[in-house]
């Protein structure tokens, strides 16, 4: 028995190395999304943008932004003159957070009958990149007061930082991670439905039945297309309905321009999965092709780790992820109530994506036909 098994695993891993997609299946993707997601996923912050608005102008002040913007984890990139500017930079994400010290903020370190009060501003959108700056910020707090405590030889606690967040006031990680769900889900139902469509067609064997209709390739592929396009519809309005009602994330902007990014998603997605299943012989192949590509869409997106920390080299990958568009797009409409002309920049790259991806699917179709 133990031989005849034997036989069997050395046939199997005979049939592996000798056949060309299986080691390119078990060689090249390994190797690639390890070093993506080494790079890419990550929670560390370095360089965090940082303002600086300094009403006291004190030794004391000074002294307490030379050390945030002495640490490795903060870069001052602006200064503030006056309160107006602080809407301005949160709001166009120049800035993750500032840093505000008050007209008496010196004084009162001095004198030491209050503690003297630090605001952070920080910018909530990203709660989970929010909450890791400011334990950094805390830190930097309570090393200062650590120094200067015991340069003068006080027990209490001489700066109190006070913190508040724009956009989602308490930090709450559900409203990030649920709207990123929704891209999420919609990527995964809408690849896979679209990987498998023409795939299907030559397993069952009703491929060559479908070519001589008087449909051509164009009209084969749009037919393919619909069906994915009102699936990623309706599995991305089911869980818009249920992050609202169910979840309570406010959705403070236009429905407009949430569901044209929906549609372009879904549109990019589709010319993804077509491309696919346009090279795939059997659901397995394109099974194992969407899935390829749905994890690294997802590392690469900044649904889990901003893009701004990942090395340069990839952050262009992302340039080319459909999800990383989306993710900005429905974040944006719930938690900033932004408008379809906010959101310009991040349609058009959309429509591109998909466009070039079916005119690549209608090209490997056709190829395969003939």
């Amino acid at each position: 028995m133990w031989l005849r098994i034997y036989a069997l695993l050395i046939k199997e891993f005979l049939n592996l190395l000798k056949d060309k997609k299986s080691r390119f299946v078990l060689i090249v993707p390994p190797i690639v999304q390890l070093f993506v997601f080494g790079y890419a996923a990550t929670y560390d912050l370095n360089q965090v943008p940082i303002a600086v608005y300094n009403e006291d102008q004190g030794q004391a002040s000074r002294e307490l932004i030379a050390r945030f913007t002495g640490a490795p984890a903060f870069k001052e990139v602006l200064r503030i003159e006056r309160h107006a500017q602080i809407a301005d930079a949160l709001d166009s994400k120049q800035v993750l957070l500032v840093l505000h010290l008050g007209q008496h903020f010196s004084r009162d370190l001095l004198t030491g009958r209050q503690p003297a009060v630090a605001q952070l501003l920080l910018d909530g959108r990203d709660s989970n990149t929010a909450q890791i700056a400011l334990g950094y910020a805390q830190s930097v707090i309570s090393n200062f007061n650590f120094d200067w405590a015991r340069q003068r030889h006080k027990t209490l606690p001489p700066a109190k930082l006070v913190v508040r967040a724009w956009f989602n006031p308490n930090l709450e990680s559900r409203w990030f991670i649920v709207p990123g769900i929704v891209g999420l889900l919609t990527l995964v139902v809408t690849m896979i439905v679209t990987a498998l469509s023409v795939a299907r067609e030559r397993e069952q064997g009703t491929f060559d039945q479908l070519l001589v209709t008087p449909l051509t390739p164009a009209e084969i592929l749009l037919g393919k297309a619909v069906p994915g396009l009102l699936i990623g519809v309706a599995e991305a309005s089911f869980s818009i309905l249920m992050a609202v009602f169910w979840f309570r994330i406010p959705l403070l902007g236009s429905l407009a321009a949430l569901y044209l990014g929906i549609v372009l998603y879904v549109f990019s997605v589709i010319g993804v999965g077509l491309m696919i299943s346009s090279l795939s012989v059997t659901q397995q192949q394109g099974l194992l092709g969407g899935f390829l590509v749905i994890v690294p869409a997802v590392i690469l997106s900044g649904y889990a780790t901003p893009i701004a920390n990942m090395p340069e080299w990839v952050q262009h990958l992302t340039l080319f992820n459909p999800l990383r568009y989306f993710l900005v797009i429905i974040r944006g409409v719930f938690l900033e109530g932004l408008g379809t002309g906010d959101l310009l920049d991040q349609y058009w790259p959309l429509a591109v994506i998909g466009l070039c991806c079916l005119i690549c699917a209608g090209w490997l179709f056709r190829k395969r036909l003939y």
